[in-house]
């Protein structure tokens, strides 16, 4: 890899490298020490293709989920199945790898714009921005930079668009799978939303299970399922479609309702 070589948003990767090394030895214990990390389904990743994956998932806060996906995926490409054992496996990370987030959110601090270059692709909220309520189209040159990634490598993307539960997926996330036809690998986690702040830089709790699910890819008819039938499908695989409501305890959902109106002071 030469000094200066970029990827294909102009992003130094010898730079990138290093930050992915410097914040996951920073944040491993995060994960494995503070709080324990559950992972299934990690053996997944060997079997899969350098480029065109598209990870979907279900969201708890802005920045640790997607930390720990960049621990549990660069462990597993490392050989170490179901584990994050050992955070050598971040000397020689997945360079190719990316995850979409909110423009705003990945501008707001220093934090936020290391962890952009580290593999972020923004865009631009089409329906809220500076928590306030808008209705726009969708930006193409957003479109096209997530067709970009794919063409480079993975993709990790939150359709709901927001760490609430079982919020509506948005639609275009349908539309690129339609369009790019990536191989879509559903993610479940939870325990972050109770381990962390709601940026998911502070830690709130030790001694939570986290865990991370990670489901085969998802039977997708690329020329005949319609954008609802894909919506559909994604709420399943990720466990947040409003069937899933009726197995959680009522205690639970009222706890984090309580949780999430003591929340709106804080930010």
């Amino acid at each position: 890899m030469g000094l200066f070589k970029r990827n294909p948003f102009g992003h130094i990767l010898f730079l990138k490298k290093w930050l992915i090394r410097i914040m996951g030895g920073l944040t491993h214990r995060r994960y494995r020490g503070f709080n324990e990390l559950k992972i299934e389904g990690s053996e997944i990743f060997k079997d899969l293709p350098d480029n065109g994956v598209l990870f979907v998932s279900n969201h708890q806060t802005y920045f640790a989920d997607v930390v720990a996906m960049f621990h549990v995926f660069n462990a597993s490409l490392s050989g170490r199945t179901d584990s994050i054992k050992n955070v050598g496996y971040l000397w020689q990370p997945k360079m190719n790898l990316y995850y979409v987030a909110a423009k705003e959110t990945m501008q707001a601090g220093l934090l936020a714009r290391v962890l952009a270059y580290a593999g972020a692709i923004t865009v631009e909220r089409t329906w809220r921005e500076k928590g306030k309520e808008v209705n726009r189209q969708v930006k193409m040159s957003d479109i096209t930079n997530i067709s970009r990634a794919l063409e480079d490598g993975w993709v990790i993307t939150f359709p709901q668009g927001t760490t609430k539960p079982f919020k509506p997926i948005r639609k275009g996330t349908a539309h690129i799978i339609r369009q790019y036809k990536p191989i879509v690998i559903p993610i479940v986690i939870d325990g972050f939303r109770r381990s962390f702040d709601k940026k998911g830089v502070v830690i709130k709790k030790k001694g939570i299970l986290q865990s991370m699910v990670i489901k085969p890819p998802l039977d997708i008819d690329y020329e005949n399922d319609s954008i609802d039938d894909i919506v559909e499908k994604l709420e399943y695989a990720i466990e947040q479609h409003s069937s899933f409501l009726k197995v959680i305890p009522q205690e639970v959902l009222e706890a984090e309702e309580e949780l999430n109106k003591k929340r709106k002071w804080e930010y």
